[in-house]
């Protein structure tokens, strides 16, 4: 049973929206982003997304979700390195996120945790930042290396 991790396509929206609604993590502003998804297929199914936001030099990583029967084999590190990686070749300066559950799990990707109003004002255009995440969300950074 062969993954394929790709860009997302127009057509995954429903896909991408139903695997947030399963982990009950929110959906608004993923369709104005998707161009900018990565998910994973296994036989035809989509089993896990992850995106990001991009605001100037910073970007919001958002939408890590994995389908309840591919945790624990790797899929969202995978997809979470490769975004990372993304940013770092579009020459980024830092990705934030947000997260109520899984603070412990990011800083294995180089995440700290930072103060919410530290995060860079144009961040705060984000669906995420107006309502869709909870005001109580951890908040963390992750400073890009800068390229020579």
């Amino acid at each position: 049973m062969m993954l394929t991790l790709r860009p997302a396509r127009p057509a995954d929206l429903g896909a991408v929206e139903a695997l947030l609604a399963a982990a009950d993590l929110p959906r608004q502003g993923v369709a104005d982003h998707l161009p900018y998804f990565l998910v994973a297929e296994r036989e035809g199914a989509l089993v896990a997304a992850a995106g990001l936001e991009l605001y100037g030099t910073s970007a919001l990583l958002r939408s890590v979700v994995v389908n309840e029967n591919q945790k624990g084999k790797g899929v969202g590190a995978e997809l979470v390195q490769r975004l990372v990686e993304r940013a770092g070749a579009d020459g980024l300066e830092a990705l934030f996120l947000l997260t109520t559950t899984a603070a412990d799990y990011f800083p294995r990707f180089g995440f700290v945790r930072i103060d919410r109003a530290a995060l860079p004002p144009e961040l705060h255009a984000s669906e995420e930042l107006r309502g869709a995440c909870p005001a109580s969300a951890v908040v963390m950074r992750r400073l890009m290396a800068r390229q020579p």
